[in-house]
Order: structure tokens, then sequence, then C-alpha cells
């Protein structure tokens, strides 16, 4: 009985341990300035973009008041205040997921670094591509006081 009880004892801590390992996610974003004056935003495509985040990306800018338009980097329209890019890694356990997103914002006119956001989700539940967006963007937009 005496060698159970540390049994006892380590096997739910080793558990919970584990499980909240499994299911860690990370956010991070960074303003170099405050984007509101940057209304116009062009969203640039990847051509090994197989789940239309460009235009996930354009639609939720959209939804948070700024004039997006998304497409390949040649058919940029001349007015557009910042170009946004983007990076995606895509993980397969019975069922294709997000694992890991970054968004770059930049001035159209000086390619000057406006502001970043990643988020990287690791875990049993996962979150979809379009929550993904939601959360970077959020906080990436919201005005600066």
């Amino acid at each position: 009985m005496k060698l159970l009880r540390p049994v006892l004892f380590f096997a739910p801590v080793a558990l919970v341990t584990l499980f909240l390992s499994a299911c860690s996610t990370a956010l991070t974003v960074h303003k170099a300035v405050n984007l509101a004056p940057y209304k116009r935003i062009y969203v640039e495509s990847r051509l090994s973009d197989n789940h239309r985040l460009d235009e996930q990306l354009a639609n939720e800018l959209k939804a948070l008041d700024y004039d997006a338009t998304f497409g390949v980097a040649t058919m940029r329209p001349d007015k557009v205040d910042a170009i946004m890019t983007y990076e995606d890694r895509w993980q397969w356990d019975f069922k294709d997921y997000l694992i890991d997103m970054q968004i770059d914002l930049r001035e159209a006119r000086g390619n000057k670094p406006l502001a970043t956001g990643r988020y990287h989700q690791a875990g049993i539940t996962t979150k979809t591509s379009a929550e993904v967006i939601r959360l970077i963007l959020t906080p990436l937009f919201k005005p600066t006081p």
C-alpha cells in the first residue's frame, strides 16, 4: 500500500501536465504605428494557398471597417495604403487544421513594416482558420488610445 500512494498522487498530476502542455496556444501582436490611417489594404494571395486565406483575411478586414481587396502581387491596385502578407502552416491529424499563422502588414509606398501578428495552436482542440484570423486581426487593428 505504501508503494501505491506515490503512484496515486503523481498519476493525476502527470495527466494534468500532459493535457495542459498539449493544449498550448500563443498569440503575439506587435504594432509599430497606429493602423487607423491605413484604410485601404491589399491582401497578397499566396500561390500555394489552397484554403482561400486571402479571401478570409479580406473579409475579416471588411468586417473591421477597412476597404480590403485581395489578389496576386502583380494585380495590386495603385491606391492602397498597406499590403498584408501571410504565412500559414497546416497539420493533418484526422482532419486538416491551421497550426500556425503569421500576418505582416507594411506600407504600400515605402515598404515600411507596420505591424505583425502570429498565432500558434498545438493542441487537441483546434480553431478554424476564420477564428484564427479573427484572433490575430482584432487586437492588431484595435484603435490605440
